[in-house]
């Protein structure tokens, strides 16, 4: 999710691990089942944290004339790796495509439509769970989900059956 949200995979880390530090040191006494809830919420937290730092970051680069950090488009070294779980190369191909694509698609869609995706259709939480770990209401979590799903669906309608 942070991946998704930040673009980078060292901010993600950043993030992620800022995540983790704060809910032990917060609620690592709270009930099991409340974890992933709470996780999740600093989680989107720390996202939105993010993403004003980089608003300001951009403002001031904008201001001085500075050139902007590299955006994280360095190759993926993972993606060199030949994938031995397809026989058949087509498939293998056409899986990549579809994945490069799902991944694009997602960065197109806004913050709160793709949070609420990956919680509810990866992370498998429910709208009450997705409306806690958002700080939203269920009636938020359910169109902000409706709605990326159907952007979803229209731009990945030729990977479709």
């Amino acid at each position: 999710m942070a991946r998704l949200s930040c673009g980078s995979p060292d901010d993600a880390l950043d993030i992620v691990q800022d995540t983790m530090l704060h809910f032990a040191r917060l609620y690592s006494g709270r009930p099991e089942g409340e974890w992933s809830v709470l996780f999740y919420r600093i989680l989107h937290s720390r996202i939105t944290d993010w993403y004003r730092r980089a608003a300001v970051r951009r403002r001031v680069h904008d201001w001085f004339g500075r050139p902007r950090e590299a955006d994280g488009d360095e190759e993926d070294p993972m993606a060199r790796v030949a994938d031995t779980t397809s026989p058949d190369p087509a498939e293998g191909v056409m899986r990549k495509e579809f994945t490069e694509a799902l991944r694009g698609a997602l960065k197109k869609l806004p913050l709160r439509q793709r949070q609420a995706f990956v919680l509810r259709a990866w992370e498998g939480f429910d709208t009450a769970q997705t409306a806690r770990a958002m700080g939203c209401s269920e009636g938020s979590v359910k169109t902000h989900y409706s709605r990326a799903v159907h952007a979803l669906q229209g731009t990945l309608e030729e990977f479709q059956p």
